[in-house]
């Protein structure tokens, strides 16, 4: 008799586990469809570049990279001699637009402070890159 009851118990507590178990797994999957049902809303801030000087060129992105330089592949192309073929990139990430120098002859700075690391943008900052001045705005969330 007492055998019987051990086995009963040791069926519902295996049972007990696997609900148990169940239980945990959907839940991990509901949070995870959750977040990744955020994450594909959030929207990239709209990013503005307007040149200072000279032809006063706008150029407005709402992508995560974007690259200057006088590479035509570059997604904003700059024709001056001052500037590198790969000069200087604008990522979005951590919520943040952030500013690199690729390892450019003539270094880019940010409100004319040399740009050695990547450093984060504000709406109103002024990027260099060469001679060049271009003006940074950023779109509120």
């Amino acid at each position: 008799m007492a055998a019987v009851v051990v086995l009963v118990l040791r069926v519902l507590l295996a049972l007990a586990l696997y609900a148990f178990l169940g239980w945990a797994f959907i839940t991990l999957w509901r949070e995870l469809r959750l977040t990744s049902q955020i994450v594909s809303v959030r929207k990239i801030p709209e990013l503005t570049l307007q040149e200072q000087f000279g032809e006063a060129k706008t150029y407005t992105f709402a992508v995560m990279e974007i690259t200057l330089g006088r590479d035509p592949t570059c997604d904003v192309p700059l024709l001056d001699d001052t500037i590198s073929a790969h000069h200087l990139r604008l990522s979005y990430h951590h919520n943040q637009w952030w500013a690199e120098d690729l390892n450019s002859t003539n270094g880019s700075f940010l409100n004319d402070e040399k740009i050695t690391t990547p450093t984060v943008m504000i709406s109103g900052d002024e990027l260099r890159a060469g001679q060049l001045r271009l003006l940074v705005t950023i779109a509120p969330h």
